[in-house]
C-alpha cells in the first residue's frame, strides 16, 4: 500500500507575468513517472488546484490532459483530489460524475452528510480510509451573527474546524476502525497552541488552528496551503508544499512529494525531491556590483531562469536608472528573464526617513516605503529581505483585488 501526497499545484498561475505552465508540465511528467515507477496506488492532491476560482482554459485543459494520463497507467491509481482556498467548488465539482466513472475522487465542499467526505480505497484486498477534507469556508462551518467582532468572528471559525474533524473522526470510530485512515486538510495549522498574548495568524482568511484538531485517529494527515513542505506539530502531520516555486520567497526551498508506505500498522513517511527544472535568484549590490554578477551568472535549468536585481546605490543618479533600464530591457546573458528590479539611493531613504518622522505629507509615500522603516527599527532582525518581499507579494495580491 502506497500513497504519494502533494498539494497546490495553482495551474493557472503567473508569477510576475511569466507563465509557468510548462513548469507544471514538466513536474506532471515527472509525477507521472514517479507514480509508474514507485508502484502508486493513491494519488492525494490536497487543494489548491488552480490559481484563480475562475480558471483559464489552458489550465483546465492542463489539469483534464493530466487526469487522462494518469488513468492510462499501466496498473491503475486511484486518485482523490480536494479544492483549496483559491479553487471555486462549483468548478471542480462540475465533472464530479464523470471523474468518479474514471476512479477519480473530488470532493470540492462540505455537505450535510460527513459521510461524503469518506473515500473507502482496496489496494490489493487492504482497505484504506480517506477523509477527503477541502477548504472549509465560513458559511460551510458557522453562522454569522448581526454585530459579531473579528474576535468572535475568528474563535467561531476555529471552533468549526475543530468541530468538523471531531465530526470526521466520530465517523470513523463508528464506521471504519481500525483500518489504515487518511485525513486529507486545507488549512494554517500551528505547530503549538498560542496564548492570549500572541496574534491570531490568518492565512487564506482562515483562522490557524492547532494541530490537535485532528485528534488520535488518523494514521496520517496531508495537508495543503503552505507552500514549504514542513510537518505540522507531529510527524506524521504534513505538508507537502507546492511542487514548483510560486513566489520568490520559495526559492531556497526544495520542492517534494511525500510517499507514504503502510508498515507495521503505520505509516512510513519518506520525502521524494522534485527536480529542478526553473530557477530563481536574486542579484543584489550596487549597479557594479550587480552588472559584474549578471555578467558571469551561469543558467543551471532547463527552463529560462528568472532573476530580480536590488541595486542600492549612495546618490540619486538618472544615469545609473538609465543603465539598470538598459539590463533589464536586453540582459547581457542568454537563458534568463529579469522579472523584477528595483533601484534604492540611501540619500533618498534620508529624507523619506526625515518627513515620516516629521509626520509630513505621510500620503505622498507607498506602503513600501512606510513598511520598510518599520523593518529598520527592529534591532537584529532576521530575513529582512524576506519580509519585505512577502510584504510586497501581499500588496501584489491586493492589487489583483480591487
Amino acid at each position: 500500500m502506497k500513497i504519494l501526497h502533494t498539494s497546490d499545484w495553482h495551474l493557472g498561475k503567473q508569477l510576475r507575468k511569466v507563465d509557468l505552465s510548462e513548469d507544471l508540465q514538466l513536474f506532471f511528467d515527472w509525477l507521472l513517472e514517479t507514480i509508474e515507477q514507485d508502484n502508486i496506488d493513491v494519488l492525494l492532491m490536497s487543494g489548491d488546484l488552480f490559481d484563480l476560482s475562475n480558471p483559464s482554459q489552458a489550465a483546465m485543459q492542463q489539469y483534464y490532459q493530466f487526469l487522462r494520463r494518469a488513468i492510462r497507467l499501466p496498473k491503475p491509481c486511484k486518485i482523490v483530489i480536494t479544492a483549496g482556498n483559491h479553487d471555486s467548488p462549483a468548478v471542480v465539482n462540475a465533472p464530479k460524475d464523470l471523474l468518479e466513472a474514471l476512479d477519480i475522487s473530488v470532493v470540492a465542499a462540505p455537505t450535510d452528510d460527513i459521510s461524503d467526505v469518506f473515500v473507502e480505497v482496496d489496494i490489493n484486498g487492504e482497505p484504506l480510509i480517506i477523509a477527503a477534507v477541502p477548504f472549509l469556508r465560513d458559511r460551510d462551518i458557522r453562522r454569522a451573527a448581526t454585530g459579531e467582532s473579528y474576535e468572535d468572528k475568528t474563535a467561531l471559525v476555529k471552533e468549526g474546524i475543530r468541530q468538523f474533524y471531531a465530526d470526521v473522526n466520530a465517523h470513523y470510530r463508528k464506521h471504519h476502525a481500525d483500518k489504515p485512515f487518511i485525513v486529507m486538510g486545507h488549512l494554517f495549522v500551528q505547530g503549538a497552541a498560542i496564548s492570549e498574548s500572541e496574534r491570531d495568524i490568518q492565512v487564506g482568511n482562515q483562522a490557524g488552528v492547532e494541530s490537535s484538531i485532528f485528534g488520535d485517529e488518523p494514521h496520517y494527515v496531508a495537508l495543503g496551503h503552505i507552500h514549504k513542505p514542513q510537518t505540522a506539530g507531529a510527524s506524521h502531520i504534513r505538508y507537502s508544499g507546492s511542487p514548483i516555486p510560486l513566489s520568490f520567497s520559495e526559492r531556497d526551498n526544495q520542492k517534494q512529494v511525500l510517499i507514504l508506505e503502510w508498515k507495521n500498522d503505520a505509516f512510513d513517511i519518506q520525502a521524494k525531491q522534485v527536480p529542478t527544472w526553473r530557477r530563481l535568484h536574486r542579484i543584489s549590490g550596487t549597479l557594479s556590483e550587480v552588472m559584474d554578477k549578471l555578467h558571469t551568472y551561469q543558467p543551471s535549468s532547463s527552463l529560462p531562469d528568472l532573476l530580480e536585481l536590488r541595486v542600492q546605490e549612495p546618490q540619486e543618479s538618472a544615469e545609473a536608472i538609465r543603465q539598470l533600464m538598459e539590463v533589464v530591457q536586453q540582459p547581457p546573458i542568454e537563458g534568463v528573464h529579469i522579472i523584477d528590479y528595483r533601484i534604492q539611493f540611501d540619500n533618498q531613504t534620508k529624507r523619506i526617513d526625515e518627513l515620516l518622522d516629521s509626520n509630513d505629507q505621510i500620503s505622498r509615500y507607498t506602503p513600501a516605503d512606510i513598511f520598510r522603516k518599520r523593518l529598520a527599527q527592529e534591532n537584529d532582525l532576521e530575513d529582512e529581505d524576506r519580509l519585505m518581499e512577502a510584504f510586497l507579494e501581499v500588496l501584489e495580491g491586493l492589487d489583483g483585488e480591487v
